[in-house]
């Protein structure tokens, strides 16, 4: 089975930005994917690799709350660049792989697609929902809300905050699944329930196994099979003994399997357009524990783009020929 069935050109955009959480650190997440080899990797899958480079931010001065959210204008602009990014890049026929920086960055990276895919679909890999409004989140972490501004029904929970003046929310609550949470707000849990959000704890993931969620995920959020499909996926959702360069990390999270699984059932699909790699944290930890970190994201990314566990060939693939074939010969029994 070849690795990838259509040939579809990859954009890769660089998202170096950790305002939206207090640890520096995530802006370095790009580098650091970059140099662990996702470019190579993904071209020896076969994939073309169109590299847009990093966005380049404004870090505006004395930026300071407005009520209870931190770097407010900072944010909102920077997620306003991401979106026209992300709209350009899949708008030009590339899936659009975002390399993060904290998972702030989804509010653009799906406004983004929506703005060109306003059928899309979304699958949020992680420990934690991102769904808590201004008035809900217990820190002011804009990592912690990136959902909460563009989800539909949220907007009339949602109080104007400056910088975010441009956000129209583009996406509703029945086209949203989460897998692997296991660290959820009171508001947050209260906004699931109330709107009857599909979510998938890591108590569901042991209890069903890793397959069943997978079919029920995509059967709630796409049960025709025909949507494109956005990925925003923290690396918080693995468990940290292989993901520990992270700000965030729960213990109790997915496998390296289970990950994996994951990833090949959304390649399976063929309608994966869009893809965030979020708040990998190369400040955080040692030299090993950085390159654990890289190396599992990237295995496990690998995936996406259609590495098979068991085997696989480039589609451009062309199996050697022998000069001269071997003569076969018959056994003889002897009486």
């Amino acid at each position: 089975m070849p690795f990838i069935t259509e040939n579809k050109k990859v954009g890769l955009l660089g998202i170096p930005f950790s305002k939206g959480q207090p640890r520096g650190g995530t802006e370095q997440g790009p580098q650091a994917i970059r140099e662990a080899g996702i470019v190579e990797k993904l071209e020896q899958l076969g994939t073309q690799v169109c590299d847009h480079g990093d966005l380049t931010f404004d870090y505006i001065e004395n930026d300071t709350p407005d009520g209870n959210v931190k770097n407010p204008r900072t944010v909102g602009h920077a997620n306003k660049k991401i979106s026209k990014a992300v709209s350009d890049i899949i708008y030009n026929g590339q899936l659009c792989l975002n390399l993060g920086g904290d998972h702030s960055m989804a509010m653009g990276t799906i406004h983004g697609h929506a703005q060109v895919e306003p059928d899309l679909v979304v699958v949020w890999v992680d420990a934690h929902a991102d769904i808590n409004t201004p008035l809900t989140s217990p820190s002011g972490n804009i990592h912690g809300m990136p959902l909460s501004f563009i989800v539909k029904e949220l907007d009339g929970y949602v109080p104007t905050v400056k910088g975010f003046e441009w956000v129209k929310p583009c996406l509703s609550v029945k086209d949203l699944v989460y897998i692997g949470l296991r660290d959820v707000d009171p508001g947050e849990r209260w906004i699931i329930e109330k709107f009857g959000i599909k979510a998938f704890s890591m108590q569901e993931v042991d209890k069903l196994g890793i397959r069943e969620v997978m079919e029920q995920a995509l059967k709630a959020i796409d049960p025709s099979g025909t949507r494109p499909i956005h990925l925003s996926f923290d690396v918080d959702a693995l468990d940290p003994t292989i993901t520990p360069s992270t700000g965030t990390p729960v213990h109790g999270g997915l496998s390296f399997r289970e990950g994996q699984y994951i990833m090949e059932e959304l390649a399976n699909t063929g309608r994966l357009n869009c893809i965030d790699v979020a708040e990998v944290n190369p400040s955080l930890g040692n030299k090993e524990e950085n390159t654990l970190t890289t190396e599992t994201t990237l295995e496990v990314l690998n995936k996406c783009f259609g590495q098979k566990r068991g085997g696989g060939f480039p589609s451009n693939y062309v199996m050697p020929r022998a000069e001269k074939t071997r003569t076969s010969c018959s056994s003889t029994k002897s009486h």
